[in-house]
């Protein structure tokens, strides 16, 4: 889920370098680069956690399968066509191409919203990596339901796993993206191992066998939703929506030598978030027939989540390191992320500190389950929050000039804060948000229209507000 770089280090491809000019031709890559890159990213922790999760929703056959397939297709089309496109055609951060537009102490507002949710997520890796580690201990894992810490032993855990990856990623991140380059192969060999001995230990000879695990579905578990065929195809489309849509990537793509190469994401996407995913889902479809899930279940309650027993129940120790990995390989450039979107609104404060106080934060947030246990509701709503301001971006590219607005405007006038884009912002959230809570509409159903929504009224707000002003 979250963003590291297999070919280069993250200062060069995430905006560290050139970051507030076009990426030169000499410095532009192929393919191959983004291809390892992608593979590597979207095989994190959360995919441990993500595949579970779909069954505790009571999804069929059906809706998980192929709604997934066509979910994550819309992902790469999202990709090759509009951050791709974009990326290729200006070289520019997501930040610096945006101030052009907003105005640097808008983009302060965007870069704040950014590095709190990157946070929350990074906090879910280190609840993902805390499962793996508490293994030994006897800890009790965290309930699907479960918001606070259990016991003594999670809060001990999750913070000393807090401090050690916060004080890596502020120290020594080349070490550790370095690391994860060859971590990454690992990682996703254990996903595909631990499928294939789920399905061993399901008994699945045939593909009639494995669609049958999930068959015409079943009644959700206590606290979830029943998914659809629709709730599992949007939400797979929208699960990078600040990546895609959001133009988030935007950062990444400025370095590749021409958009085609957006098509690498399908790597990623169709190892991590379908390979991966289902991978995981059969690990949780065993452990619902042990007798442990099934008490849960005839008291009432949702079994159990956590990626360390039943990547442990699998394939054993190799299990719990992959979970550690996955998780830590993750969590680290989360954290770093963090740091530099804090950075930006504190710019005289070190790299260093900035980067511990973000995985300050995160550490927090990992103390609480309910970031992890509640996943599918987090990453909806971060891509929700995120994906409009790329709708803001799109529209600018291709629209400003028949709408008969200028884009860039904030450079070209030397504005510091375009109230155009904020209010296109704030009002499209804040009616598909009171949409979704009045009228108890998945999120994820809410995104595309809102994007659009808001890409419109950028439009509108810019023809009023530059009418003010002569370019």
């Amino acid at each position: 889920m979250t963003q590291y770089t297999i070919e280069e280090d993250i200062e060069q491809i995430a905006g560290g370098e050139y970051e507030r000019e076009r990426v030169p031709d000499s410095k532009l890559k192929g393919w191959k680069s983004f291809l390892g890159m992608y593979a590597g990213e979207h095989a994190a922790g959360t995919e441990f956690v993500i595949g579970p999760l779909f069954l505790t929703t009571g999804v069929s056959a059906f809706d998980l399968i192929i709604g997934l397939l066509l979910g994550n297709l819309m992902a790469v089309l999202s990709w090759r066509f509009l951050t791709a496109e974009i990326g290729t055609k200006f070289r520019y951060t997501l930040y610096f191409h945006l101030e052009k537009i907003c105005g640097k102490k808008l983009v302060t507002v965007y870069n704040l919203a950014n590095g709190v949710l990157f946070c929350f997520l990074a906090g879910a890796m280190i609840t993902v990596s805390a499962t793996a580690v508490g293994i030994p201990f006897n800890m009790e894992m965290p309930k699907l339901t479960d918001t606070l810490p259990n016991g003594i032993t999670w809060i001990t855990i999750v913070l000393v796993l807090g401090a050690v990856i916060s004080i890596i990623a502020a120290k020594g991140y080349n070490t550790v993206a370095k690391a994860a380059n060859w971590m990454s192969p690992i990682i996703v060999l254990a996903f595909i191992v631990c499928g294939i001995v789920a399905l061993s230990q399901l008994e699945v000879h045939s593909f009639s066998d494995f669609w049958n695990l999930w068959g015409e579905g079943s009644e959700p578990f206590p606290g979830q939703i029943k998914y659809t065929f629709w709730h599992v195809f949007l939400w797979s489309w929208f699960a990078n929506a600040a990546m895609h849509i959001g133009m988030s990537d935007l950062s990444v793509f400025r370095f590749a030598k021409n958009p085609s190469i957006g098509w690498t994401t399908a790597g990623g996407i169709y190892i991590g978030h379908y390979i991966a995913w289902i991978a995981a889902a059969l690990l949780y479809a065993v452990y619902l027939k042990s007798p442990e899930a099934q008490a849960f279940l005839a008291n009432g309650q949702a079994p159990t989540v956590a990626p360390g027993p039943l990547a442990y129940n699998a394939i054993g120790i190799f299990g719990i390191l992959a979970v550690i990995l996955a998780g830590w390989t993750t969590a680290n450039p989360t954290i770093y992320r963090a740091g530099l979107a804090f950075q930006a609104i504190i710019p005289k404060t070190s790299t260093f500190w900035v980067t511990i106080l973000a995985g300050a934060i995160a550490t927090i947030a990992g103390l609480f389950p309910a970031f992890a246990m509640k996943l599918l509701d987090f990453v909806a709503l971060y891509g929700f929050i995120l994906a409009p301001i790329g709708a803001i971006i799109v529209f600018d590219h291709f629209f400003a000039r028949r709408a008969g607005i200028t884009s860039f405007y904030a450079e070209k006038t030397n504005i510091s804060f375009n109230y155009a884009v904020l209010w296109a912002w704030l009002f499209s959230f804040g009616i598909f948000y009171f949409i979704s809570l009045k009228f108890n509409v998945f999120l994820s159903f809410v995104t595309l229209p809102t994007w659009i929504c808001c890409g419109f009224l950028y439009i509108a707000f810019s023809r009023y507000y530059q009418k003010k002003h002569t370019v």
